[in-house]
């Protein structure tokens, strides 16, 4: 069976989805944006999951759009592609943690910034280079950059199309750490390691009430009360505060957000 240009990989309650073009530098076409979309669906769904890693297979995170490719494809079917893939990204229900080596340019970026986490070598370049081509952004991409990054430093990444570095990218809040190449591997595995020993409960509230901030300007009435809800029903809140009276580790139970209505953003 020949390899996915998108495939996914688990180690115990960590997925990893892999873009897998290592002769392209990972540059996605519109059938790679279907698969991530139906991969994010299918972890989403998957209780055994509880962090999702999106890497690039090779030297690099992804180049952004396979450019060749896109004269054979319908400009609105790509962009309904991109949108879907984006959005399963986003909101994603469990923490979503982007390890970015070499190229992380145009769809990279926008991956890299759906993603809740972005964690980098410093092999890492960035850029969202529209401008180069005479195109212009997914609008829903550039409201995403705009949060993360605020106007001014989304501005000069889209007018210039220029690639900044792995610590201009620290700097202006593209990513959250930078190490050098084996360090971040390692600090990759032990992060992911730390997100398994904490509350789901308190990640997936946090992650909707955080999104809602982020989209409304406040945590809705609607949100609020389903985590508040979902907290006095879980035995987490128990275990976590014993666990700390008697100084162990705690072992939190909650493990699912079927069943929390109105927890998106």
């Amino acid at each position: 069976m020949p390899p996915m240009d998108v495939d996914v990989t688990r180690a115990g309650a960590i997925a990893t989805l892999w873009l897998n073009r290592p002769d392209k530098r990972n540059a996605v076409t519109i059938d790679m944006w279907r698969a991530m979309t139906d991969h994010c669906g299918e972890l989403a769904d998957d209780p055994a999951v509880r962090v999702l890693v999106v890497r690039g297979t090779g030297d690099h995170f992804c180049a952004g759009a396979d450019i060749g490719a896109l004269g054979a494809v319908d400009d609105d079917a790509l962009l309904i592609a991109n949108r879907a893939a984006d959005d399963a990204l986003t909101t994603f229900p469990k923490p979503t943690i982007a390890f970015i080596t070499g190229s992380c340019v145009g769809g990279g970026a926008e991956i890299a910034i759906a993603c809740d986490i972005r964690i980098a070598d410093t092999t890492s370049r960035f850029g969202i280079t529209p401008a180069r081509l005479g195109l212009l952004y997914p609008t829903f991409a550039i409201e995403r950059a705009v949060r993360l990054l605020g106007a001014s430093a989304a501005k000069h990444l889209l007018y210039s199309a220029e690639l900044v570095d792995a610590e201009r990218a620290l700097r202006i809040g593209l990513v959250d750490e930078v190490h050098e190449p084996a360090a971040a591997l390692a600090r990759l595995d032990e992060f992911t390691e730390v997100l398994l020993g904490r509350s789901l409960l308190t990640q997936c509230g946090s992650k909707a009430m955080v999104d809602s901030v982020v989209e409304h300007g406040h945590v809705t009435d609607e949100i609020d009360r389903c985590w508040r809800a979902q907290m006095a029903r879980s035995a987490d809140r128990v275990e976590g505060i014993a666990a700390f009276v008697e100084r162990r580790q705690p072992q939190f139970s909650w493990g699912g957000t079927s069943d929390a209505a109105g927890s998106g953003g």
